[in-house]
Parts: structure tokens; C-alpha cells; sequence
């Protein structure tokens, strides 16, 4: 068997692993951060149970870091109280970003880890099945639940060579985004293999492991080796080893070779991970920010190549410079070996170890600038600055065009040469709370945390006008913006319900409202981006009835599922460009059609036509759709 194969049939509990069948797996760890925690621990309170059931879970505060309000405190006040009540770790606000701290302190490879985070997949670094879901998907895994999805193909990515000319590991996520598209991973794991992955260190396979995610993968795997054993041992973790690596002869549905030594220094251009081409042949732009961090790259090797980059050359005075350790490890690494002092020196300015601009929490650029970041989605106005544009790089692309001023292609500069990894990294892990250490905790709860929203059984017939018509690769950002001014409502679904698609579309949550809901008609891929189930949410608490689009990205058509929201998918694409916004539409028989089968007939009472949307799932989805989503089932069973 390849890898993932292997991972999955340790930790099967339903199902045949065969693809596109429906498959339920344990999942071992759990992870949220505070963007989508306090949701996920409102819908864990609700399923009444005393404490965690998984192996470990951990519950982060990475990204509602600024506190300009009572809000964000508040937030982490009750994540805080309530993780350390039901058995959960806690990472403190400082200690670093989820993803980049869990490969530190809890990945083990070949177990299961399940996060309501869509970069969730970084664990995969370290030879973990880790997995991105909404906030529910997670709590119900708290709750002892398995997780339930569609069995994935399984792609091979064969690696040969070894990176050369300044080129790193994010240029080698770049170029599968540039073959794969953002569209190219859904319904699929991506397991890499090969030669050249022994050339790779942990932090830098979870750097490719991290963007796997904006293929929509459901997540990508690297074996465990003798480099991550040398991680693990580093971090004093030695005995959470294990060798794992796919058979010799393992079969793979697809494959993909890429020559690491034949890599060019790659860029996204703005506004998609896909839009990828070779750094030399976009030009030297002239750049006015730079941002390096995020947990893509952010690990203590690229901070060190960035520090060494800067030592002794300074910023370019016309452009900005923003560095974001991962953790605090990462951090005190780079103060006690004096690199610190090297970024400083250059005039770089270090904010906290957190997510911070990635997710435009802070350091927005100016009207019409020119972003050069080595984070891992430069979608539209993500920056919090709609006119920006966006260019993902890697550290060492980034470093050299913030001394230069201009985009900067780091194969035509000095070579950095290899950070050699730690013998021993400096681990201090008194700012995460360990839930034995406390007793009779009480729950806080402040007055922004709102009830969330709980559907009703579907009716008979679903009626509702087009509330909008959105194009292709609509991202979780359109429908449900992050940024530091909404972020510290992430608890608070009626205030968010304001903003619903406010990028594509500024009316559309007044004019929701005002018709009492509606349906969504969207292109392909809707909903790619965050797992955030907020994207969900915000939409039940407008009424909407159901999406129909050209396809959907995975985690937000489960979070739609979750809810109650119809996901259909047009049976035949030319319907999309015949369905307009304004046009009645109308389900008849909706509840016998879902049980008879997948193809559900749509009524265009404006246009007096009918046209066939695919709804497809299995029959325990049948069930939490009619009942109006999983909580609502729940409720309805008394489970």
C-alpha cells in the first residue's frame, strides 16, 4: 500500500478505502486556533460531554491576537476556561502559531489529527494524516465521533534531485500549484516520495504540505524517516518516532515528477496560489511591503536564511519589512544566536508570533501596493487593502527584494547556503496550560458570545429567489471576510451577518434579510479557502436554502452540509449562464427527491424553464440534510 493508504486503514471504523466511497475514520488529535474555537467549543458544549475523548487535543490562540477591544480578550477568556474544563490543552496568546507549534510539541507520525484550520494538512511534514474540517466536524471528534468524508485518490508527487540556486521548498508547493491548479487536489491526498524527499527537512515539508491546502487537497503526507527522527530528537521527542513509508511497487491513482534541481525561485501572482510563474520573468516590480511569516514559512531554518540574508545589508528605505517567528521556540532561537539582532540591524520590524498579516490581522498595505509575502493565499482584499496586489514568494525571494526594493530573483544573488537543523532546539513550554494542572475550572463568557444557529427540518417544498450570482473560485474570504475588524466577532454570528459576501457584492446581506432568505448560484469551486464554518453559518442565519454551483470546494461543502444548506451542483453547466440573479426558484417534492436519489429537479418559475442539479450523498447525509443539519439531528435523536 502507498502511505496514506496505510494511515487510513490503521484508523478505519467504516467503509471500503475505495475512492469516492464514504469512509469514517478515529481521529487521534484534534487542534482549533481562536478564529474558529470559540464555535467549535459552543457546538462541543452542546453535545453534553464531560471531557475529550481523543488522544490529545490543543486549542491555540494564533489569530485574534489584537486586542483594540474587549472582544478578542473575551474570546480567549472563554476558550481558555472552557478547553481546560473538558481535558484540553492551550496554547497562550505569544507561543506561537497552531500549525508551526503542533509540528514542534505534538505531531506524531502516523497518527490522525483533525483541525478546524484549513492549513491543518502542515502535520503531513511529520508523516501525520492531518486534516482540515469545520468547527463541527472537530467538536463532534472531541466528542469521541470518527470522521466521516469521501475515501480520496491518492496522487503521487515523486521528488528527484535536490534544490539548488536559491530555490526552496515553498517553490517546490508553487510549481504543483502551476500543474495542479487550485482546483487540481479536491478529492485527493498528495503523498510525496522520492529520492529527493530525503533532501528535505521536516520544516521544509511542511512548508509543502501547509499549501497543499490550496489545492483543495484533502491533505498531503511525506513519509517518516531519519529526518524526522532528527526533528523529533531535537525537540526531545525521540520517542514519538516511527518509521513509516509506502511500499516499494504501492499504486497511486495519479503521478506527478518534479526535478528538484531543475526548479526555478516561482511567485504567485495576484490574486491566486495557481497563478504561478518564474520570478525572472515577472520583472524587478518595485515592491512596497514584504512580509515573512505566517505558517507556511516561518519556522526557525527560514528565519535563519532570512537573517542571513540581511546581515549587514539594510532594507530598502521605500519598502516595508514585517518578520512573524512561528513560535516562541523559534523566537528565542533566533535572539539567542544573534540573528535576531541581524534582522533588526537591517530595519526590519518583528511583530508577535502569530498569524497576523497573513490573515490581514494588521500590517495592511497602502492604496495600490505592491505586497511581496511568503504566506499562502494572496486571494482579493485579504489583506484588509481591496487594491492591493499580492505576490507569494519564498524567504529567500522575499529577503532579497526587500534589501533591493524591486522583485528580486534570489538565484541571480549570492547563495544562502544550508541552515543545518539543531541538535537540539530550546523548548520552554510554560506558556501551554495542561488541563490535569487545573481543577473546577469555570466557563467565562462574555457578552459578544452569541448562541449559533441551528437549522430546521427541510421542508417539503423549498422556495427563494437568486439572491446573487457569483463567478468561479469564489474563496471563504468573499463569503465571509477575516480581517481585524471583523475577526473579533468570530463568536458573534448576527454581527458577522452584515458582511455575508460584502467583497462581491456589498447589498447582499440587507437584501438577504429583507426577502427572508434565498438561494446562492455560483460558478466552480465555491467556497475554496478557510474551513472556517462561518461561511456556513452567517448563510443558515440569512435562510439561505441552498447553493447551487458549478462545483464545491470540499471543506465548505461539508460545512454546508453541517448546516442544512443544499449544496447542489448543476447537472449540466450551461444552466449556470440561464440562471440569473433575481429568478424564482422553486424545489418541489424536495424531501422525496433527495431520497430518491441524487438528481433533484429546479423549477425557474421566472424564466419558466426546470433544469437538474446532482445533490450527491450518502444515506446518512440524506438524513442530516432533511433534518436540517447535524445538530439538528442530533437534537431530533436526543443524541
Amino acid at each position: 500500500m502507498n502511505l496514506a493508504r496505510k494511515i487510513i486503514a490503521a484508523h478505519l471504523t467504516e467503509g471500503e478505502m475505495t475512492a469516492g466511497e464514504e469512509i469514517a475514520i478515529r481521529i487521534d488529535q484534534t487542534l482549533t486556533q481562536d478564529s474558529t474555537g470559540t464555535m467549535a467549543y459552543l457546538q462541543f458544549e452542546s453535545m453534553n460531554c464531560d471531557k475529550v475523548k481523543t488522544m490529545r487535543s490543543v486549542a491555540y490562540i494564533d489569530h485574534n491576537t489584537l486586542q483594540s477591544g474587549f472582544e478578542n480578550a473575551d474570546d480567549h477568556a472563554y476558550i481558555q476556561s472552557v478547553a481546560l474544563s473538558h481535558g484540553i490543552y492551550v496554547s497562550k496568546p505569544g507561543n506561537g502559531i497552531c500549525h508551526q507549534v503542533h509540528l514542534e510539541r505534538f505531531g506524531v507520525p502516523g497518527l490522525t489529527l483533525l483541525g478546524s484550520d484549513s492549513h491543518t494538512p502542515t502535520g503531513g511534514g511529520i508523516g501525520m494524516l492531518a486534516i482540515g474540517a469545520g468547527g463541527l466536524d472537530v467538536a463532534v471528534a472531541m466528542s469521541g465521533g470518527a470522521l466521516h468524508l469521501t475515501m480520496p485518490k491518492i496522487v503521487k508527487v515523486e521528488l528527484k534531485g535536490k534544490l539548488k540556486n536559491n530555490a526552496s521548498a515553498k517553490d517546490v508547493i508553487l510549481e504543483v500549484l502551476r500543474l495542479l491548479t487550485v482546483k487540481g487536489g479536491v478529492g485527493k491526498i498528495i503523498e510525496y516520495c522520492g529520492e529527493g524527499v530525503k533532501t528535505l527537512t521536516v520544516p521544509e515539508r511542511a512548508t509543502i504540505t501547509n499549501m497543499g491546502a490550496e489545492l483543495g487537497a484533502t491533505t498531503s503526507v511525506f513519509p517518516s524517516d531519519e529526518q524526522t527522527r532528527a526533528f523529533l530528537k531535537a525537540q526531545g521527542r525521540e520517542c514519538d518516532f516511527k518509521p513509516l513509508a509506502a511500499d516499494d511497487g504501492a499504486s497511486y491513482d495519479e503521478e506527478v515528477t518534479i526535478d528538484l534541481s531543475a526548479l526555478k525561485p516561482l511567485a504567485a501572482c495576484p490574486h491566486s496560489p495557481d497563478a504561478v510563474k518564474p520570478v525572472k520573468d515577472i520583472g524587478k516590480i518595485k515592491v512596497d511591503q514584504v512580509c515573512i511569516g505566517s505558517c507556511t514559512n516561518s519556522s526557525y531554518a527560514d528565519m535563519m536564511k532570512v537573517a542571513a540574508i540581511l546581515k549587514g545589508r539594510k532594507v530598502c528605505p521605500e519598502t516595508s519589512l514585517t518578520i512573524s517567528p512561528g513560535s516562541r521556540q523559534v523566537l528565542t532561537m533566533l535572539a539567542k544566536s544573534g540573528a535576531l539582532a541581524d534582522i533588526l540591524d537591517a530595519g526590519a520590524r518583528v511583530l508577535e508570533c502569530a498569524c497576523g498579516p497573513c490573515i490581514g490581522m494588521g500590517q495592511s498595505p497602502k492604496t495600490d501596493a505592491v505586497s511581496v509575502r511568503t504566506f499562502n493565499r494572496n486571494f482579493y482584499a485579504r489583506t484588509g487593502t481591496a487594491s492591493a496586489s499580492v505576490y507569494l514568494v519564498s524567504p529567500e525571494t522575499a529577503a532579497f527584494t526587500a534589501v533591493n526594493g524591486y522583485l528580486t530573483d534570489p538565484s541571480e544573488m549570492p547563495q544562502v547556503g544550508e541552515i543545518p537543523m539543531p541538535t537540539s532546539f530550546a523548548v520552554n513550554d510554560n506558556l501551554i496550560l495542561k488541563p490535569d494542572d487545573f481543577e473546577d475550572v469555570k466557563v467565562v463568557r462574555g457578552p459578544n458570545i452569541k448562541p449559533f444557529p441551528i437549522n430546521t427540518e427541510l421542508k417539503a417544498k423549498v422556495t427563494g429567489g437568486v439572491l446573487i450570482k457569483c463567478e468561479d473560485n469564489i474563496t471563504t474570504d468573499h463569503i465571509m471576510p477575516s480581517n481585524a475588524k471583523l475577526l473579533p466577532y468570530r463568536s458573534n454570528i448576527p454581527y458577522l451577518s452584515d458582511y455575508c459576501l460584502n467583497p462581491v457584492d456589498p447589498t447582499f446581506s440587507e437584501r438577504a434579510k429583507a426577502a427572508g432568505g434565498g438561494f446562492i448560484v455560483a460558478g466552480a469551486n465555491y467556497g475554496q479557502g478557510s474551513s472556517r464554518e462561518h461561511a456556513a453559518l452567517v448563510p443558515l442565519y440569512l435562510k439561505i436554502k441552498g447553493v447551487i454551483a458549478k462545483s464545491f470546494a470540499r471543506i465548505h461543502r461539508d460545512n454546508l452540509i453541517n448546516s442544512g444548506i443544499l449544496p447542489l451542483v448543476f447537472e449540466d453547466a450551461k444552466d449556470y449562464d440561464k440562471t440569473d440573479a433575481g429568478d424564482e426558484l422553486v424545489i418541489d417534492d424536495a424531501r422525496k427527491q433527495i431520497e430518491d436519489g441524487e438528481i433533484i429537479t429546479v423549477r425557474n418559475v421566472t424564466k419558466n424553464r426546470t433544469f437538474e442539479c446532482r445533490l450527491s450523498l450518502t444515506e446518512r447525509l440524506k438524513k442530516v440534510v432533511l433534518a436540517g443539519g447535524v445538530l439538528a439531528l442530533a437534537g431530533k435523536s436526543g443524541k
